[in-house]
């Protein structure tokens, strides 16, 4: 492949900056994927981990769910999977894409959604009958521009630390990537580099490079990365390697920051073979849908399950325990039938936000934003 860099590209044969990018196939699957990942973070937050939950439930979810719950322990792991779609997905849409139109296309993704999701639990919280605490007016309006995290105020939404992993990320690729333009050699070297920087920092243990090149997920994201480029070429020798290494290294993360002895005072206990195949079956998953093998999955709902899955991300975790705290404590519900009823409700919720919030606003602001000026 010829290098872009041999030779300037003139003013007349560049793209314009409003062109659209290439339309693609839909890979439906993805949806799918996206949708399991988050209910298995679902699983973990209503029945995996003790806290607040604790609270909605009235009792320890080891009691609530004896057996299961050590099977939702697993579910903060759908955390991981998520980064890995997110790498494949930012490389596939930045391939070809103008700056502008990365920007745009990422803002009118995440922030109508978002913004709705944070005056909603913000409004929810502030209600005399919900037993959570309110946040000061301060911190609520700061969590509207998705950089609490860093400002040190408190969050609204307690996901919403892995949205700003994700604007890193974004802002590296954006950067580094699709400013200069997208090539396989481009995307190669940028792999190579945020891996080998990322173990550096990791080992430099600085603060200042871990908040910019991530160590703990950056071979989530460039694992996605590799598999984006395996699915333009599955013979990519270079790809296979990306995609390797980062599972080598993610699997190697995520044990150490998940895994602990057994001990009765931790909630539930994290086997390491578990997490490492919870981390595989992560990248297979996304592996057999960058070879086509799950092409067959084309169901149109699944399009419907991807569009869900990120507002039902965003508040299944806090509403979600108001909502079991009303039926379990507050009506009486049985446990199986309080978490299935509150998933239900949480993925009615994501319908109503995909449906009146995202699909009026996210046209609009992404228009805006590619706006030439």
């Amino acid at each position: 492949m010829t290098s872009t860099l041999a030779r300037p590209v003139p003013e007349a044969s560049r793209p314009a900056e409003t062109e659209k990018p290439r339309v693609r196939p839909r890979l439906r699957a993805l949806d799918g994927l996206r949708l399991v990942a988050a209910l298995m973070v679902a699983a973990y937050h209503y029945g995996g981990r003790g806290g607040d939950v604790t609270t909605a439930w009235g009792s320890s979810p080891k009691t609530q769910f004896p057996t299961l719950h050590e099977y939702f322990a697993y579910g903060c792991l759908g955390v991981q999977v998520f980064f890995v779609i997110s790498g494949f997905v930012i490389c596939m849409s930045g391939w070809d894409r103008p700056l502008r139109s990365f920007f745009a296309s990422r803002a009118s993704r995440l922030l109508p959604a978002y913004w709705a999701a944070v005056l909603l639990v913000t409004a929810v919280f502030a209600l005399p009958v919900v037993v959570h605490d309110a946040l000061s007016p301060s911190d609520a309006l700061v969590n509207l521009t998705m950089l609490q995290q860093p400002l040190g105020a408190d969050r609204v939404l307690g996901v919403c630390w892995t949205l700003w992993v994700e604007i890193r990320f974004y802002a590296l690729f954006a950067l580094c990537v699709v400013m200069p333009g997208a090539t396989r050699q481009r995307v190669i070297l940028f792999c190579a580099v945020w891996t080998m920087a990322a173990a550096i920092a990791d080992a430099a243990d600085e603060p200042l490079l871990d908040l910019v090149l991530m160590p703990e997920y950056a071979p989530f994201f460039v694992g996605g990365i590799g598999l984006y480029l395996v699915h333009r070429d599955r013979r990519d020798a270079y790809a296979w390697g990306i995609v390797a290494v980062s599972w080598l290294v993610g699997q190697h993360h995520a044990v150490r920051d998940l895994w602990h002895a057994p001990s009765p005072d931790a909630f539930s206990h994290r086997s390491s073979f578990g997490i490492v195949l919870i981390v595989t079956l992560g990248f297979l998953a996304v592996a057999a849908i960058a070879l086509g093998r799950l092409n067959w999955a084309n169901w149109r709902w699944l399009t419907v399950a991807g569009a869900l899955t990120y507002p039902f991300y965003l508040v299944h975790e806090h509403l979600g325990w108001v909502v079991i705290h009303g039926l379990h404590r507050g009506l009486g519900v049985g446990s199986a039938a309080t978490l299935a009823l509150t998933v239900a409700a949480m993925l009615l919720l994501a319908w109503l936000l995909n449906r009146y919030v995202e699909k009026t606003l996210a046209p609009k602001i992404r228009a805006a934003l590619s706006r030439v000026r």
